[in-house]
């Protein structure tokens, strides 16, 4: 996988981050330094993003501090923001508006921008620059596990009879689909062979592939290298489009991404993204199929076919296997059902 893809990536991200930091309290600065080696460029955006909201919502709505700008809060302003303050702020988050634009946080969403405070809060308050840490006495909101959306066996097949085929496709669709469909396929191909993050599908580049060992590396979350195993099923559906990609005209000699887009350079997470939804629309119309749920798929899939946990977590490049336990434990139900199933104690002929 690309290294630059990955460095363009933690840059535009700082970039931003440091764009953020001008429309926050001058303090914040040193809390997104302090976090750097623990953290990665893209969890201190989302934390920047959850406490432009967080200062915004005291600037207007806790009357004590509506005299004071965003930028021009201090350190000695956060002492003197209450429990009461939070609980507000957890409330406000489930409608508000900025620039006249409307948003809205389920339990999920609060939870997420109330462990940013959290986390901002404990930070200076171990720093002994807060005498009280009044984050730390929230309750996260309840969040009810989500049902782990996944396709069928059946689906599966279908899913990528359609990439081949394009029936179902219409419009404009099946005029760009002679274009693409070696290309579509291998992509649901490898989600559905590897459960590969989409962020380290359209990082890969053509060097990274070997089919001497049918393996690949990828940048998981953290930085870590890892290399990923795909059965002769993927290396045909790749091959197949990299015969094709090889041989692409227009193509500048410095792009060496293993999927493009139809102009040529790098294909982006939307792109994949929409072409995931594209096909899954015509297959399962009542599922709200994405290329993480590809990942599930592939995930149910191993854990059912090896009963293994531990192996599930390792290939998905789960860093806590109770993330992975969580995620499947409805697939440990169906294994016991199977098992269930498996024992015959009296024939029914006799």
């Amino acid at each position: 996988m690309s290294d630059d893809y990955f460095k363009n990536r933690n840059k535009n991200n700082t970039v931003r981050l440091r764009e953020l930091e001008d429309e926050l309290p001058e303090f914040c600065q040193e809390f997104f330094v302090g976090i750097e080696s623990t953290t990665t460029p893209l969890t201190r955006l989302n934390y920047a993003y959850d406490l432009r909201i967080f200062f915004g919502f005291l600037a207007g709505f806790v009357r004590r501090f509506r005299s004071i700008p965003v930028t021009s809060f201090e350190l000695s302003d956060l002492q003197r923001v209450t429990t009461e303050d939070i609980e507000n702020f957890i409330s406000y988050l489930s409608f508000y508006t900025v620039d006249g634009k409307e948003y809205s946080n389920d339990n999920r969403g609060k939870a997420r921008k109330l462990s940013t405070v959290r986390a901002f809060f404990k930070y200076f308050y171990n720093k002994n620059k807060l005498e009280n840490d009044a984050a730390a006495k929230i309750k996260m909101p309840k969040v009810l596990e989500k049902e782990i959306i996944r396709l069928e066996v059946d689906e599966v097949v279908n899913l990528l009879n359609t990439a081949e085929s394009g029936d179902g496709l219409h419009g404009r669709q099946v005029a760009f689909h002679e274009r693409t469909k070696l290309r579509d396929t291998a992509l649901l191909t490898l989600f559905l062979g590897t459960g590969i993050r989409i962020s380290e599908c359209v990082g890969l580049n053509i060097d990274d592939i070997d089919f001497n060992v049918n393996g690949f590396t990828v940048t998981r979350k953290g930085g870590k290298r890892t290399t990923l195993y795909f059965s002769d099923e993927v290396a045909v559906a790749l091959k197949e489009y990299l015969d094709e990609r090889l041989n692409y005209e227009g193509v500048d000699e410095s792009e060496r991404a293993l999927f493009l887009s139809l102009q040529k350079r790098r294909i982006s997470t939307r792109a994949v993204q929409d072409l995931v939804k594209k096909y899954s629309s015509i297959v399962t119309p009542l599922k709200k199929i994405t290329p993480h749920k590809l990942r599930s798929t592939y995930g149910t899939n191993l854990y059912r076919q090896t009963n293994d946990i531990y192996m599930v977590a390792e290939v998905l490049g789960h860093r806590d296997v109770n993330t992975t336990k969580k995620h499947y434990a409805a697939t440990s139900d169906d294994i016991r059902r199977q098992a269930a199933r498996s024992i015959i104690l009296r024939d029914s002929k006799d």
